[in-house]
């Protein structure tokens, strides 16, 4: 049955979804390909980081007015309904369910398979993505249960991996001595070969940032959602790119600026190095609880945009119901899990988070801009959050946005491709369930 979603999140559990969502997979796999591209250069490549958290900092401040005006499930697809109209939205809820939501936890259930468990279990490929396979299957099966069930997980899961992150870097900043060695901090010459490097860099940095917004699409069942949403996402987000750029500092502590380079899994071989190769299978544990609560903050929030669109008449219908006892959209969760599946199944890691991140800021350009049509057409509306420096801060966000999907496009113009053929296909997809919906 159709139904509304009930208001069971309060403000420890919006800033707990940000966190966790955002901490998965990506401070423990790309630190040593972001110091690549910046050619070794640990300060370029703190700037990279630093450079990525502001962005997601500024998208955050300014989906922050948004989400407090508009506190309904399923998030950016409302605002970029109400600005722009139903396919601009509808094309986003379509990117969201082919590549987006789902490629992001496809991602991160194949870094669980294939990167991380085999540190602890002899897997081959084949076994690996059997195992990403049923991650995406356990974390569906929790957020089917019970919106209440899947923040739970979602708060433990985040206290886990924070906790294991914090004490991981404080350990590496107190035993490691790479700090003492060939340290390169802002030497490099500033050229079209580093800043093409940076911008290479910045795709691995924006996955591993990826994550901020999904709070968004839970907004319809915050408490108070006027206080309690632009609070979570906005400390949410600050946490995070304190908590990253601590890890990277400990990371060339513990390995140097060259073992960070050529570390696959940094903070493993981090740990190993300094306390012995046991110590590396141990922070596997966190590691993996960490992917798998990043899983489940997706599997929580995402199907809340397929709810939406299902409410409008704009996607199948069976994904509005809500299911009678558990009080979820069962169907949604369902159907956006046995997707990811299939892209679990089918990318690798690199391919799968290039597509998410294009796809995203493409969308982040319209989002951003839509505060500017809201603050024009709604003077007088009530604004519990207002987005501090505006008109800059959402100038700067959308600026930075679009040189994101340029330089996405112009470093991996094959996937760009197949992603821009993806959204193309949404344009049909909807002039059909908008005649389907407009049927007596």
């Amino acid at each position: 049955m159709q139904g509304d979603l009930a208001r069971v999140l309060r403000l420890s559990d919006l800033l707990l979804i940000v966190v966790g969502t955002v901490i998965g997979s990506g401070i423990f796999l790309v630190p040593g390909n972001v110091l690549n591209s910046a050619r070794g250069d640990v300060g370029v490549a703190l700037l990279i980081w630093a450079l990525g958290g502001v962005l997601s900092l500024l998208g955050a401040l300014s989906f922050g007015e948004l989400g407090a005006m508009e506190p309904e499930a399923g998030g950016i697809y409302v605002y970029l309904r109400q600005a722009y109209g139903p396919l601009v939205a509808f094309l986003y809820g379509w990117a969201m369910f082919f590549v987006i939501g789902s490629g992001s936890i496809a991602t991160l259930a194949v870094a669980f398979g294939t990167r991380y468990l085999p540190q602890l279990v002899n897997l081959g490929p084949v076994a690996g993505k059997a195992v990403a396979v049923v991650v995406i299957a356990a974390v569906a099966a929790v957020n089917v249960r019970g919106t209440r069930q899947g923040a739970t997980v979602q708060n433990w899961s985040t206290a886990i991996k924070v906790g294991a992150l914090l004490l991981m870097s404080v350990a590496l900043l107190a035993r490691g001595h790479g700090w003492g060695g060939e340290v390169r901090l802002l030497d490099t010459p500033l050229n079209g070969t580093l800043l093409a490097g940076a911008g290479v860099g910045m795709i691995g940095v924006l996955w591993a940032y990826e994550g901020w917004q999904y709070v968004t699409f839970s907004a319809g069942e915050a408490m108070n959602p006027q206080r309690t949403f632009p609070r979570g996402i906005v400390l949410g987000t600050l946490l995070v790119v304190g908590i990253y750029l601590l890890a990277n500092v400990s990371y060339v502590a513990a390995l140097g600026a060259e073992g960070v380079g050529t570390s696959k899994r940094v903070a493993a071989d981090a740990l190993g190095r300094l306390f012995g190769t046991g110590w590396g299978s141990v922070i596997t544990i966190p590691i993996l609880i960490s992917i798998l609560g990043a899983a489940n903050g997706l599997t929580l929030t995402t199907p809340r945009v397929f709810y939406a669109m299902a409410r409008d008449g704009l996607f199948f219908g069976k994904l509005a119901e809500v299911h009678p006892r558990f009080g979820t959209p069962a169907v949604a969760v369902i159907a956006g899990s046995a997707w990811a599946m299939v892209l679990a199944v089918s990318g690798t890691f690199e391919q799968l988070y290039t597509y998410v991140v294009l796809s995203s800021w493409i969308f982040f350009v319209l989002g951003a801009a839509a505060l500017f049509l809201y603050r024009r057409r709604r003077p007088d509306a009530p604004r519990p959050f207002r987005t501090p420096g505006y008109p800059v801060t959402p100038a700067l966000f959308i600026l930075a946005a679009v040189a994101v999907v340029v330089n996405t496009l112009a470093a991996k113009p094959t996937q760009g491709a197949i992603e821009l053929a993806i959204l193309a296909t949404g344009v049909p997809a909807y002039f059909i369930w908008r005649r389907r919906s407009a049927a007596p």
